[in-house]
């Protein structure tokens, strides 16, 4: 009995024809990559613990507190990173302050990595490269970039964005900077561009007028373009001592309240931050209500939702 073969034998070879070749590339070409997903994450934002704020600065008993338990809560929720956007004294310079502020941010997981941002307090309204470089040598550099995971985070120094006269040189530095480092997140396509600074840029309306708590009004739009231009999706900022979100197109500003004392009706706490591939959640938790363990499923759809 014979077995026919689905070819002539003069045709059926282990060698593959290289036309056959070219023809099944092609069409591998054009099957879509399986791209490996990113591992949820979640981040925690603290801003303002501005010790000495409570009382005035006739002692920061209030601060320590309310600081302490912050830390105790970062060591028990393991986030990916802590960082801290501002005013993290509220008496610039004073020794008490700033050692207790370094006492306390001491006691979290050396295994977390922890950033800070400088606020209007840490180096002043009016900046100079005095103050600055007094900060760079308690903090670290007062703008930076890092990576975690998917997570691009670039920490701004808001106070020259605010007042940049009495240090031209560090503002335009940091502006040329930020430029670079975009471009350079758009060439390596990171999924998740995020600033983070201490000022909000405006409050609800980006043509609003100037106040102590926006960015100039003559600045906004040309910095505000260029991150959206770039794909950053969030701004998280301090300095209101409240909550409070708006946006510019697709780009997202969160200012959170202060985990020192708050102004108006919110009170003390902390923002945490979940990022996944679909996107960014965020919300400000106080104090007395902070969950056990924070779930990095994603949101299942609502029982007898239609798919539509």
């Amino acid at each position: 009995m014979s077995t026919r073969l689905p070819f002539p034998p003069s045709r059926f070879s282990p060698r593959l024809h290289p036309v056959y070749c070219l023809i099944v590339a092609c069409l591998l070409a054009l099957v879509p990559a399986q791209v490996e997903a990113d591992e949820p994450l979640f981040f925690i934002q603290l801003t303002d613990p501005q010790f000495g704020m409570f009382t005035n600065d006739r002692d920061f008993r209030q601060e320590t507190a309310n600081f302490e338990f912050a830390i105790a809560t970062a060591n028990r929720l393991k986030p990916s990173f802590v960082v801290v956007t501002g005013d993290l004294t509220n008496k610039m310079g004073d020794a008490a302050q700033i050692d207790e502020y370094l006492r306390i941010i001491a006691l979290l997981d050396r295994s977390i990595p922890l950033y800070h941002v400088p606020g209007n307090h840490d180096i002043g309204n009016e900046p100079t490269p005095e103050t600055i470089a007094a900060y760079t040598a308690r903090y670290g550099r007062d703008h930076f970039a890092f990576r975690c995971g998917p997570v691009l985070g670039l920490a701004l120094n808001s106070c020259l964005l605010k007042s940049p006269h009495s240090a031209p040189q560090q503002a335009a530095q940091q502006e040329v900077w930020l430029r670079a480092e975009l471009e350079q997140a758009r060439r390596d396509k990171v999924p998740h561009v995020i600033v983070f600074q201490h000022h909000p840029w405006f409050a609800t309306d980006i043509d609003e007028a100037d106040t102590y708590n926006s960015l100039p009004l003559q600045d906004r739009r040309r910095f505000l373009d260029l991150l959206a231009e770039h794909a950053v999706t969030h701004v998280f900022a301090g300095h209101y001592h409240a909550n409070a979100t708006a946006r510019y197109g697709a780009l997202e500003l969160v200012t959170t309240g202060a985990i020192g004392r708050p102004l108006g009706d919110d009170v003390s706490g902390m923002r945490i931050v979940i990022v996944r591939d679909t996107g960014i959640e965020h919300r400000y938790y106080h104090l007395g209500e902070i969950p056990n363990q924070i779930d990095l499923a994603p949101p299942q759809p609502a029982a007898g939702a239609s798919s539509g």
